[in-house]
């Protein structure tokens, strides 16, 4: 069931798409715009009982489903497709700068021109107005990586070399040497990773870039095991474990972000745009930090234990901060 900021945007791209496609199946469009079908029909009913002020039949859109067949008539006015806003165009430039920068990211060289890239954004620029093609202009994007590591990570999977790597573990404050047999680069939330096998955890693990103190491939061919299998990164890379200990926190509205930005296991509602949060926390550090971040956006509320730890180290780094002052 999807909700009603959902639903206005999928209405407003259904209608030109129907009158696009006279005599469309249930079935097929339902398909394209990712509903089952009883969600499409509720969608045309709703569809059936829009118009023009007035209010009349002659007002309203005629839409009719019989034998899974779609008809749809009087609806000249919203024929054509929403256009995108400079934030959304933005955005998609963003993304497609970055894929245009991690060419691993894109489909094998002989499947896509050279200039598809460039081209798509051209387009888009062109389809958005003027206004994000002066934003597009301003944009540069670069792939977040130390110096060398990325030259050197591509070089291991183009010739499907093992790599040695010298990676930093914040959550330790350590340098841990690694063998990875390499498998992709992917890129999640703006930070770029290179996904492979792991022989020091005996798993698949994903790394930093800009943590990678040192890249070496090895004369070694990568030859990961066979249940080596591709990390599911669209929600996110952090993964907490059942054993992880459970916080709580209650965010202010400035601090709501926490809850899209890690996954809750619980999320309620306390008014004013207030949430309280219960998360797992892969470690103290890691907790700690978040609640830092979050000054006076945030507190831990549970367990007391680490609600006393928060305290007493922001107490430390205001003495700090007044002692330099």
């Amino acid at each position: 069931m999807t909700g009603s900021a959902d639903r206005l945007p999928r209405l407003l791209a259904l209608v030109p798409y129907l009158m696009s496609h006279p005599g469309a199946q249930v079935g097929e469009v339902s398909a394209v715009f990712g509903l089952s079908e009883k969600q499409l029909i509720d969608d045309l009913q709703l569809v059936w009982m829009c118009g023009l002020p007035g209010h009349t039949p002659g007002d309203l859109i005629d839409v009719s489903w019989d034998g899974g067949e779609i008809i749809i008539d009087n609806a000249d006015t919203i024929a054509r497709p929403l256009r995108l806003g400079i934030d959304e165009a933005s955005a998609l430039l963003v993304a497609l700068r970055m894929l245009a920068a991690t060419p691993e990211l894109a489909l094998p060289a002989n499947e896509v021109p050279g200039d598809a890239l460039p081209r798509v954004m051209a387009k888009l620029e062109r389809a958005a107005g003027e206004g994000a093609a002066t934003v597009s202009s301003q944009l540069a994007v670069d792939v977040d990586a130390a110096p060398d590591a990325l030259p050197r990570v591509r070089e291991g999977l183009t010739r499907g070399r093992r790599l040695s790597l010298r990676y930093y573990v914040p959550g330790r404050d350590e340098v841990t040497p690694r063998e990875v047999d390499p498998m992709r680069i992917v890129v999640v939330d703006g930070r770029t990773y290179l996904e492979g096998w792991c022989y020091r955890a005996e798993a698949m693990r994903l790394f930093r870039l800009d943590r990678m103190l040192g890249v070496d491939v090895l004369d070694v061919p990568a030859d990961p095991p066979a249940e080596a299998e591709p990390i599911d990164v669209t929600q996110g890379v952090f993964r907490p474990s059942p054993t992880d200990e459970l916080v709580e926190l209650e965010l202010s509205a400035a601090g709501r972000w926490v809850a899209e930005y890690y996954p809750c296991e619980q999320v309620t509602e306390l008014g004013e745009g207030r949430l309280r949060v219960a998360l797992r926390a892969r470690d103290e550090d890691w907790i700690l930090k978040l609640a830092l971040r979050l000054g006076d956006t945030g507190r831990v509320v549970s367990p007391p234990k680490m609600a006393e730890t928060v305290r007493q180290e922001a107490e430390r780094a205001l003495a700090l901060y007044a002692h330099q002052s």
